[in-house]
């Protein structure tokens, strides 16, 4: 059982086991069969224990501290998956792997001053992976006592929607991709985006959020993305689908001139790239499909005649042009 028990199962993200013993065989092989954990309390907070590399003195205890915090990465980081893997990268600019050769690397000194650097990636980690919650079980009767829609602390949707404003008017100087996105939306790289999407949502305006807000307020439930949400609260702009942005763009690009047939072919996957990624850039066509069938941003800047980087700034300018809105 033990053996069994001890086996990894990454497919089921398996990182506990119990044994049931009924006849307290256990007790007898506990001498043989007792494994120290590494680390001995696995429900620490990343942030407790970067703290204690900070308080701690002792060398020792340190590298001990060090040791946990590496074997609770390496424990946890298969459940960074999708979103979560991508604020993790956004934040830390490089794998989870990476980051634990570095830790391993580098010792405790090193660990402290980069997770100084990195203040948000525990608040991340801690945030996503979360220890199990025990099951509440109660045997009074149910009943309703009231239904209320409630956005960020609990408040109604027009609230919210009015801190949102008021967050994106008081951060225009501080996050510097608020100014490109409200002013300069041709330069919004990817990169950018991701560190946007970040910031909202440590504060709480979420794309989900803000979308159930606008429907609970207006009635009207749009598929805007976060950048038509800023836009909208910084701008005034009307707030469209940005599906429907996104088509109306490509035919007008499209219809601009008269384009060769690869041109117009790679031009037609770039707008359905867009749907699924708000931002194409350089980076995009670096890999995936344009990596694979094109050979990336170089071969296939070839293909627009050199043109491709002004080709995509508008693009994105003919996305977010207000006057689209009154077309």
């Amino acid at each position: 059982m033990l053996g069994r028990a001890t086996r990894r199962c990454d497919e089921i993200d398996k990182e506990v086991f119990r044994i049931y013993d009924a006849v307290e065989l256990y007790s007898a092989l506990a001498p043989y069969s007792d494994m120290k954990p590494v680390v001995p309390n696995p429900k620490v907070p990343f942030a407790q224990l970067v703290g204690e590399l900070n308080t701690v003195d002792d060398g020792e205890s340190r590298a001990e501290i060090l040791d946990q915090l590496i074997s609770k990465l390496d424990r946890k980081k298969r459940r960074l998956r999708d979103e979560a893997l991508e604020q993790f990268e956004t934040v830390a600019a490089m794998s989870p792997d990476d980051l634990l050769t570095f830790l391993r690397d580098h010792g405790p000194d090193a660990a402290h001053a980069w997770f100084a650097e990195h203040p948000s990636l525990t608040t991340i980690l801690d945030k996503v992976i979360k220890a199990d919650k025990p099951v509440m079980v109660s045997h009074h009767e149910d009943e309703i006592r009231a239904v209320k829609n409630g956005f960020g602390d609990s408040r109604p949707p027009g609230d919210y929607l009015e801190g949102f404003r008021a967050f994106i008017a008081e951060n225009q100087n501080k996050i510097p991709a608020l100014v490109v996105v409200a002013q300069r939306p041709r330069e919004l790289t990817r990169q950018q985006l991701k560190e946007l999407k970040l910031a909202l949502d440590e504060a709480g305006y979420s794309e989900t959020n803000l979308r159930a807000a606008w429907r609970a307020k207006t009635n009207q439930d749009i598929a805007a993305s976060v950048i038509g949400h800023v836009r909208q609260a910084a701008l005034g702009d009307p707030l469209l689908p940005y599906e429907e942005r996104v088509d109306r763009a490509m035919k007008r690009i499209l219809a601009s001139q008269r384009w060769k047939p690869p041109q117009r072919k790679w031009l037609e996957r770039i707008g359905k790239q867009l749907v699924q990624e708000t931002v194409v850039d350089r980076d995009a066509l670096d890999r995936g499909q344009f990596k694979a069938q094109a050979g990336g941003f170089d071969r296939l800047n070839k293909v627009f005649d050199g043109r491709l980087e002004q080709l995509l700034g508008d693009i994105s300018e003919a996305i977010w042009a207000s006057e689209m809105s009154a077309s």
